[in-house]
């Protein structure tokens, strides 16, 4: 069996690729960072490190890696033949992606059964995403003959993989606890055995509570955090001042995941326990940096603070600590990354209801618009 995973980064060696490789896969790392994937060709094994209660190590073997901005004719080879496509890149890079897959799907040949594409981001309906810029591509008559050679899965997925110490080489260090959640529909009949991965009929709720609990309170303890002078995301929560935020933050997404998607109080309670306690092991050297790195995207429409702001705030509900979440971010100075660069710039250059709509999404007759731009205009001040 193989498996094509876009994405050779700790994600991809840590989570998507060790848990291919322990269901069987053969897999095949493509990724632009020329360096990475030099080395990843030249070794044989790396080791993924778990930390947390009933940590193990796992070897990873027969893995190659193609270099995906130069070597685009063996990646379409590789992907032609594949069994199965994954992606941990990040969401807007899927369009980069498209191309390879389609002129995979171009010359894959006769009885192979469909190739199944799953991307493993950090979105909602990432999959159908990667599926629409591919579709965007062809003409409605090519697609419809294409369309049969693949499967489009949508999938949640859930691990802490932290920035890694220097010196750790190819290896990974990880939390134990992971959930990889994949539509089954899709498959009909003939999902892929994935043993690490779990099959549900409807995604959509697993993806909201993980987007909505994981994400949002993630981003949270980041943003707050580096206004509090943090620099661990385990020291950020032990700060009451910090913590009493983060606990209402996901208070509030947890009454509209408890009230749309099916789950009961108790049990999105016990959710939401368990994620702050992986969020405090300080076994995970995990930074508020890293954590909060590219704000602009964190603050986009569907995204985790203003997709259930708007849907509470529209319901009636509570969102005043998620409002003090987004003005902790818009407050995130990080010279390092670009995407903060760019925000204090806009934060500085362009008026507070331009933001809001350029970078929310929101248009001006939303309810929760004007509080935004109070939000913002609080952070321009």
């Amino acid at each position: 069996m193989l498996a094509v995973h876009f994405g050779a980064g700790n994600i991809g060696r840590g989570f998507v690729g060790l848990l291919l490789h322990e269901a069987g896969y053969e897999v095949v790392f493509a990724d632009v960072d020329h360096a990475l994937i030099a080395r990843l060709a030249e070794a044989d094994d790396y080791t993924v490190h778990e930390v947390g209660a009933g940590a193990r190590d796992h070897r990873v073997t027969r893995f190659r890696a193609i270099d995906s901005a130069t070597d685009a004719a063996a990646l379409v080879e590789e992907l032609a033949a594949a069994d199965l496509v994954t992606t941990a890149v990040g969401p807007r890079v899927l369009r980069h992606i498209a191309p390879h897959v389609l002129e995979a799907l171009r010359r894959r040949p006769d009885g192979l059964a469909p190739l199944g594409v799953m991307a493993c981001e950090n979105a909602i309906n990432a999959t159908d995403l990667l599926r629409d810029e591919i579709v965007a591509l062809v003409t409605p008559e090519e697609w419809h003959d294409l369309a049969p050679r693949a499967v489009f899965a949508n999938t949640a997925v859930d691990r802490i993989v932290p920035g890694q110490p220097e010196g750790a080489g190819l290896d990974v260090t990880v939390e134990t606890f992971f959930e990889w959640a994949i539509e089954r529909p899709p498959f009909g009949e003939h999902a892929p055995a994935i043993p690490g991965a779990h099959f549900v009929d409807e995604l959509a709720p697993y993806i909201e509570r993980k987007l909505f609990t994981v994400n949002t309170g993630h981003a949270s303890i980041a943003y707050l955090g580096f206004l509090a002078g943090h620099e661990r995301i385990s020291d950020a929560l032990a700060d009451p001042t910090v913590s009493g935020v983060v606990q209402r933050v996901l208070e509030e997404t947890s009454a509209l995941i408890v009230a749309e998607r099916g789950f009961s109080p108790e049990e999105q309670a016990a959710y939401r326990a368990r994620i702050l306690e992986r969020f405090a092991n300080p076994e995970l050297p995990d930074t508020v940096g890293r954590v909060g790195r590219q704000p602009l995207r964190k603050l986009g429409r569907k995204e985790r603070f203003i997709e259930p702001a708007v849907r509470l705030a529209r319901r009636g509900d509570q969102v005043d600590a998620l409002l003090e979440a987004v003005g902790a971010a818009l407050r995130f100075d990080e010279p390092e990354d670009p995407e903060s660069v760019e925000l204090q710039q806009l934060l500085r250059q362009a008026e507070a209801p331009e933001i809001v709509h350029e970078v929310m999404g929101l248009e001006r007759e939303d309810p929760l618009f004007g509080r935004l731009v109070a939000v913002v205009r609080a952070a321009q001040a």
